[in-house]
């Protein structure tokens, strides 16, 4: 059984953490995040650490303390430093670029994919062939980068598609005569 929600979150000297009943509030340098969090989890922060504690017995309530714990220790790093995802395009013709809000992506279909970046993520494309997503929440920077990366995943035959930076595709040999 996991025993995370034990572990007390340190607060950085530039966080500000404001604890209002069931919402937590964290305010840092690369902006503001908020969390509602459940009646079976208390809260609670002591100077500069923040301790979450099941309010009754049960593995449901322990669940919920551990994650909650998780989201919150995200919540803090987040504001602080900001959480960043890169990817890849293998083929050849695969590109990305940025138009203003939009990422266009061409990856052999007979149209462009333009993607639509949503509020709180900023995308880069320092190259044609590498993308990074960054943003204060680790949620949503990951599922932005799973929803870009779902367009045209990895086949594992010959490599091409997106892939994250440092994925590692399993390939196949192809049929043999």
């Amino acid at each position: 059984m996991s025993r995370i929600a034990n572990n007390p979150v340190g607060v950085p000297e530039k966080v500000e953490v404001t604890l209002s009943g069931q919402e937590l509030s964290v305010k840092g340098a690369k902006g503001q995040l908020k969390l509602a969090f459940h009646e079976w989890v208390e809260v609670s922060q002591e100077e500069n650490v923040i301790k979450v504690r099941p309010t009754q017995a049960g593995k449901k309530a322990n669940t919920l303390a551990g994650t909650y714990r998780s989201i919150i220790d995200n919540m803090v790093t987040g504001v602080d430093e900001g959480f960043e995802k890169g990817l890849e395009l293998q083929g050849v013709g695969y590109r990305a670029q940025m138009k203003g809000s939009t990422l266009s992506l061409t990856l052999g279909f007979s149209h462009p994919v333009e993607y639509l970046v949503p509020e709180g993520v900023q995308i880069e494309t320092p190259s044609q062939t590498q993308i990074v997503v960054r943003g204060i929440d680790k949620q949503q920077v990951g599922q932005v980068a799973a929803e870009i990366r779902a367009f045209r995943p990895p086949e594992p035959y010959k490599g091409k598609g997106v892939r994250y930076a440092n994925e590692n595709v399993k390939r196949k040999e192809a049929k043999k005569k």
